[in-house]
């Protein structure tokens, strides 16, 4: 196969409602969409930088530079997805970036061949279980409603954005309402240090699935100090950006639980090795989300249909975020969201939807 060269796309898609972190707050997503052209046909990358560098180093007009000047050209030779790593390997970071240029030469190299995205990685379920993020919100009462909402909606997981002052009575609170069998679990963004381990461990009386992420992404040795205070299983987010770092935490006892990102780690074909790791270690793992559109979507979910994924994802339904996606819509269905089996990614931007909401565009030859 020869890649020819790839067209970069940036499509700006509303959120249904703002969407806040102890990053910031959300109203729109710049999602950058990548189609690799080969001489076998075409396929689809997306790209999970977000417009600032909050969540991480890279940002949207970061990666279009590092791919026009860097990236792209490097991948003149590149014969397959499997070597698009290796050719990458020696630009330093832009993992993300690196991640969207091989899922859409994977994404054409399995619809040439009429290979699913899930069969390629190894997938072995046909439908994945739906959890869904829920971000810090202005009242407690509000943010009771919108965990009714989605647990009407059918979302077998709940997960609870945290932050200093918006945690312990947040979510004792939610127990309260909806009771002890509902999972529940937190993520902090990092927003913590080690010096509120003891108010974190409070968060153990509730039966939480795992705290993530608590404190700083490079801080792996106070997550495995906090480990030893807090009964809650810790989950590491951030700090894994590869299987090697994975190996490492699990080593360390910094981490009991892994959420895979596949654009923080470099790629599925890297999230698949750090799932490897992590289920050799007996470490469950569970997918994560980005806001992203169907493209990134259809891939997250073929990932989650892995057997070292038991705990739901953030693999939620397309109108969690989007009144209109980019794609033909994922609809639940008992909690669940079908693996799409059809070649590659098994679905396409709706040319009428895409041209409406693209911002800018620009082709790049290798």
């Amino acid at each position: 196969m020869k890649i020819e060269g790839f067209e970069l796309r940036r499509v700006g898609m509303p959120l249904v409602s703002p969407f806040r972190t102890s990053f910031g707050t959300q109203t729109e997503r710049d999602v950058l969409l990548v189609k690799a052209v080969t001489d076998a046909g075409e396929g689809w990358g997306e790209c999970v930088t977000g417009a600032d560098p909050l969540y991480s180093s890279e940002y949207v007009e970061s990666t279009v530079d590092v791919m026009r000047r860097f990236l792209i050209p490097a991948l003149a030779q590149t014969p397959d997805a499997g070597r698009v790593a290796t050719d990458l390997h020696p630009f330093k970071g832009h993992r993300m970036a690196k991640a969207a240029l091989e899922m859409a030469v994977l994404d054409a190299e399995l619809r040439a061949e009429g290979r699913s995205f899930a069969r390629e990685l190894g997938g072995v379920h046909d439908s994945v279980p739906c959890g869904v993020s829920v971000g810090i919100m202005d009242s407690v009462p509000q943010l009771l409603d919108a965990v009714a909402r989605y647990l009407a909606q059918g979302y077998v997981r709940i997960k609870l954005k945290i932050e200093p002052g918006w945690d312990v009575e947040v979510v004792r609170a939610v127990r309260e309402r909806f009771g002890d069998e509902v999972l529940l679990q937190v993520d902090a963004n990092t927003a913590y240090t080690l010096r509120d381990a003891r108010h974190l461990a409070k968060l153990d009386a509730f039966d939480l699935l795992l705290i993530e992420q608590p404190l700083d992404e490079d801080d792996v040795l106070g997550h495995a100090d906090l480990a030893k205070v807090v009964k809650t299983p810790i989950c590491l987010d951030e700090s894994i950006v590869s299987a090697q770092s994975a190996a490492a935490a699990i080593r360390l006892g910094a981490t009991s639980v892994i959420n895979i990102k596949p654009g923080r780690v470099g790629g599925y074909l890297e999230a698949r090795r750090i799932h490897d790791v992590a289920t050799a270690a007996g470490v469950p793992v569970w997918c994560g989300g980005m806001i992203e559109s169907g493209i990134g979507r259809a891939a997250n979910i073929a990932l989650a249909s892995l057997p070292g994924f038991t705990l739901p994802g953030d693999v939620s339904a397309s109108d969690r975020f989007y009144t209109t996606d980019i794609t033909p819509p994922f609809v639940m269905a008992g909690g669940h969201l079908p693996v799409p089996a059809a070649p590659g990614l098994g679905v396409a931007p709706v040319p009428e939807i895409l041209d409406e909401l693209t911002t800018w565009v620009e082709w790049m030859p290798v």
